[in-house]
């Protein structure tokens, strides 16, 4: 089969002219409470000590273990150490200081002794048991230390990692910009939900999906809107793309009459990279770049959107936040009933998962594979991978599938 970019490619040639397009964006800064979720741009180093001093980690009293080595015995208490509110005199022979978790160690003290094994008299203490030096102490810089590196670049931040970035005082970071992608609905048939009025008309549900799939991704979504199946009307909404990093539209993207997303695209300087890939469903993929502009267009069909978004948008945009490319989330199942074999097309049938009573994970295809049934992709769990002209299965049969996630 050629290459060339007006016949019909395999899914793995899609992908390698797909990724080869794409690399990692610029950055900004951002404060750490907003930062859930993003891409570190580079490596984080800690500006503390953590902790700052030699803290006690128990409720109990500060010792000079010296004091202590034979039980019980008695000290002088002339002082409290609490949180943010230490001793500030020192401990000398015979004495202890009250001090609670997280306190400062007072100076002359080395150990602590909690307060279950101590008896509190009027002035003194008594230290029912001995103690080693260090004892339910938490030396200076325990956790980590100052100037160290603790996260780094390319890290997509989670809640833990938002946490110890506070907690090395460090207020700000520096992110991996969100790539914004316009979103451009076409057909004249579309509306917005609650707007029919005829039963000609469909609402456009693929543009607020896959804003969503976008926002889950890590992105930024434009919807440009629902464009008429009209020259005009499809250029007046992708002139709003200027600032932005990706054009995906949705319909329009087959060789009908009223399928004008790639002629008119192409008048606006869209060089076509390829128009149809060996794949069901999402035959119609386009990819090209207008101008430097990489764009998308994806079949109108919800299923095929929805299929062409998990293996082609959410690695993209992997890439463009630095991410190192993960195609999709890949697993083994055993199927439930028998499935045909295949034919020159790469084959995703929507599926349900389970786990048998073997422990052994279950996945039942869909019998109705056909690619207008949104109710049917939203139940499914994962996509069935059946390679070009792959033989008939029986159920019981092992087989490659692809998770639904955006994880």
């Amino acid at each position: 089969m050629k290459n060339n970019n007006n016949q019909m490619i395999s899914v793995e040639e899609a992908k390698s002219r797909v990724f080869s397009s794409f690399s990692i964006l610029g950055s900004e800064q951002i404060a750490v409470s907003n930062a859930f979720g993003r891409v570190l741009a580079e490596d984080i180093y800690s500006r503390v000590n953590q902790p700052p001093v030699a803290v006690s980690s128990m409720d109990g009293y500060a010792v000079r273990t010296i004091d202590v080595r034979t039980a019980p015995s008695k000290l002088k208490l002339i002082g409290e150490s609490s949180a943010g509110s230490g001793f500030s005199g020192s401990v000398f022979e015979g004495q202890t200081v009250r001090i609670f978790t997280g306190a400062a160690l007072p100076r002359g003290a080395d150990s602590i002794v909690i307060q279950e094994n101590t008896i509190k008299h009027s002035g003194t203490v008594t230290i029912l048991t001995s103690a080693k030096k260090g004892d339910y102490v938490r030396p200076k810089g325990l956790d980590f230390k100052k100037g160290k590196k603790l996260i780094t670049a390319g890290q997509k931040l989670n809640y833990r990692h938002l946490s110890l970035i506070a907690a090395m005082n460090v207020p700000w970071v520096n992110v991996v910009r969100k790539p914004r992608i316009a979103i451009l609905a076409t057909g004249s048939e579309l509306v917005m939900p609650g707007e029919i009025n005829d039963e000609n008309q469909i609402v456009s549900s693929n543009s607020i999906g896959l804003a969503a799939f976008v926002t889950a991704c890590g992105g930024e979504a434009l919807n440009l809107g629902i464009a008429e199946d009209k020259p005009e009307s499809i250029l007046k909404l992708v002139s709003q793309i200027d600032t932005t990093d990706l054009l995906v539209t949705i319909g329009g993207a087959s060789v009908g009459e009223y399928d004008l997303v790639r002629p008119v695209l192409i008048k606006k300087g869209l060089k076509i990279k390829f128009n149809k890939v060996a794949m069901r469903p999402g035959k119609p993929l386009i990819f090209g770049t207008i101008d430097k502009l990489p764009m998308f267009g994806l079949p109108g069909n919800p299923v095929s959107a929805g299929v062409t978004a998990i293996l082609f948008l959410k690695p993209v945009i992997n890439l463009m936040l630095g991410q190192k490319l993960k195609e999709n989330n890949f697993d083994n199942a055993f199927l439930t009933r028998d499935i045909p074999k295949n034919d020159f097309r790469q084959d995703y049938l929507r599926a349900k998962l389970a786990t048998g009573r073997d422990g052994r994970l279950k996945v039942t295809p869909f019998l109705k594979q056909d690619s207008s049934m949104l109710a049917t992709f939203t139940a499914s769990d994962c996509l069935i991978l059946r390679k070009p002209a792959a033989k008939s299965l029986k159920a019981g049969s092992k087989v490659q599938i692809i998770y639904l996630s955006t994880d």
